[in-house]
């Protein structure tokens, strides 16, 4: 029996729903999903293994105009995802226009290889304006397949994953077949951390906050956990704190309730808060934070 296996890259703006996609087509929460813009930071692989076949899934950072060093880290995400795709999935919304989308058609258009064009988000809109958003991207992407979809609700889907896997080359699985993606339990710990901080805190706390696992200990009855969340400057880690730690408590609260829900057992989290001054402008800092 031959077995097929190959990237499968996802590309498209911020908020369009590209980890929604992700966690569906895997069918787990794999990648943190928030409906502030940029909560994807970091090129993730999902791996959606079939005895014939293995779809190595790539979400990557919404494609923007970057205006600091770590959203050029993000950008150089992108860029390596268009090298080593098999298929490109470009994203896209209901309601998007080509015209609109210059940064992303930018790339897009450079890669040569079978594309997927998802018009997202259909559940949004009537009859009339899907039709009129699939002929546009048709006809901006005259060889690409464009489908309408609904990661949220699951519309496509399944028809998605089939045809995905029909794209893909004759090739040996990549990762071993009972794997789910290529990061660690830490850097999924980490993330939940900081999809709560863009959850509970507003303007641009999210945005200038990363979290650090330092330990991660598996007991018999607990997993202990203890993680910093890094900001830039002593106002901020004013605000994460709070009044009376409160604001703290409040995230270290939401984080250990979403982290024990994701692994499936009893955590105690101790987070603390610290300042990196100017972290994300840094090249050596953002390379100590793994970007």
């Amino acid at each position: 029996m031959t077995h097929k296996a190959g990237y499968v890259n996802i590309i498209g703006e911020p908020n369009t729903g590209k980890s929604t996609l992700l966690n569906a087509l895997l069918g787990e929460q794999l990648v943190i999903v928030n409906p502030k813009a940029q909560t994807t930071r970091h090129r993730i692989l999902g791996i959606l293994n079939g005895d014939d076949h293995q779809i190595v899934l790539s979400d990557t950072p919404g494609i923007l105009d970057p205006q600091y060093p770590m959203q050029e880290r993000m950008m150089d995400a992108v860029e390596e995802a268009l090298i080593d795709a098999d298929v490109l999935i470009v994203m896209v919304e209901l309601g998007q226009r080509p015209e609109r989308s210059e940064h992303l058609l930018k790339r897009a258009h450079r890669f040569k290889g079978p594309t997927v064009v998802l018009v997202n988000k259909v559940d949004t809109g009537d009859e009339a304006a899907v039709l009129q958003a699939l002929e546009a991207w048709q006809q901006e992407f005259p060889h690409a397949k464009v489908v309408p979809l609904s990661a949220l609700h699951g519309l496509n889907v399944a028809e998605l994953r089939g045809y995905l896997v029909e794209q893909l080359p004759e090739h040996p699985a990549y990762f071993p077949k009972d794997e789910l993606s290529d990061r660690n339990m830490r850097f999924f710990v980490s993330e939940i951390i900081r999809e709560k901080v863009l959850t509970i805190y507003e303007q641009e706390i999210p945005y200038s906050t990363q979290v650090v696992v330092n330990s991660y200990e598996e007991a018999p009855d607990i997993v202990r956990i203890q993680a910093d969340v890094i900001v830039m400057r002593e106002s901020q880690k004013g605000i994460i704190i709070g009044k009376g730690g409160n604001a703290l408590r409040r995230l270290g609260t939401y984080a250990r309730i979403a982290i024990s829900k994701y692994i499936d057992r009893k955590v105690f989290l101790d987070l603390k808060v610290k300042v990196d001054p100017d972290w994300r402008d840094n090249e050596a800092k953002l390379k100590k934070y793994g970007y």
